[in-house]
């Protein structure tokens, strides 16, 4: 296989970062759609399960690096936050629409800044603190008729949702799971390891599942689900290729507009309202984590 070592390459990396954020935001679709017949713990194995025969080729090409004792710790200390958020994800996609609650995810970048701060007083750059208050500004547009109630009325409105509720824990989790994540990637590398953590997580999910006594439902839609696990596992491949290729600060900015697909798909799969003002709360969102991350 071809090395795809960074800046090496003519393939173009924004293809790849847009089909990353596509194939985010159509399995996060499909996945609202079959939790309609499916229960929210094997959706959960389903995400990562079904990705696994697709992940898994890649595997064979990637290269195993030494592991260290601070890398199986790291990892340790990622799997509980991890299945915690999966699970909650899951329960947001399900209770709420999908434009109210996976736009909430662009909140990930900017807790990271508020705990960088708080935790190790780092101060973040006047562009940090842009796209913080464009993301907060973005979230207040998502619910923008409540204002109706009054100028607090949107902000009521998240609370009253809570799906969104959900997704805003999720988004803090992964401010947390991001750090740890680097770390792990540091001591092992950053192919094999995006190939690795889903085969971990699988593992862990199963003993969860067969716990519960929900192991047989995996295989009760195998054409829905392997739908699903396509294009999880085209978004991990894809993800993977676009930062081998370019400024991992500018693929996450664009990944991020997964946030705008899964807006649009709400509104043409599942029929929810308020198209613009929630795409228009997305936009700005999206923005918002553009100028973090490459403040």
């Amino acid at each position: 296989m071809p090395s795809l070592t960074r800046y090496n390459t003519p393939m173009p990396w924004l293809p790849f970062a847009l089909l990353t954020a596509f194939s985010l935001a159509t399995a996060d679709a499909l996945t609202k759609r079959a939790l309609k017949q499916t229960d929210e713990s094997v959706m959960v194995w389903v995400r990562e399960g079904y990705a696994l025969p697709f992940i898994s080729i890649a595997l064979f090409f990637v290269p195993i690096p030494f592991l260290d004792k601070t890398f199986w710790t790291t990892l340790a200390l990622l799997l509980p936050l991890e299945i915690t958020a999966i699970f909650l994800y899951v329960k947001a996609i399900r209770l709420s629409p999908l434009s109210l609650t996976i736009p909430f995810m662009a909140l990930s970048p900017a807790f990271i800044l508020l705990i960088a701060f708080v935790i190790l007083g780092e101060r973040p750059s006047l562009t940090g603190v842009a796209g913080v208050f464009l993301i907060t500004s973005g979230a207040y547009l998502l619910n923008a008729r409540a204002s109706r109630e009054g100028i607090l009325g949107p902000l009521r409105a998240i609370l009253r949702e809570k799906g969104s509720v959900l997704m805003i824990i999720v988004a803090f989790i992964y401010s947390i799971t991001a750090t740890l994540g680097k770390m792990a990637v540091k001591h092992s590398s950053p192919v094999f390891f995006g190939f690795f953590y889903p085969l971990v997580l699988t593992a862990v999910l199963t003993v969860v599942l067969g716990w519960k006594g929900k192991l047989k439902g995996v295989t009760a839609r195998p054409g829905t689900f392997l739908s699903i696990g396509f294009f999880t596992a085209v978004m991990v491949l894809s993800h993977f290729i676009a930062i081998s290729l370019t400024n991992v600060a500018y693929m996450i900015s664009v990944k991020r507009t997964n946030l705008v697909f899964s807006v649009l798909y709400g509104r043409f799969m599942f029929e929810e309202e308020n198209l613009r003002e929630r795409l228009a709360g997305s936009a700005i969102m999206v923005i918002g984590v553009v100028l973090i991350t490459l403040g």
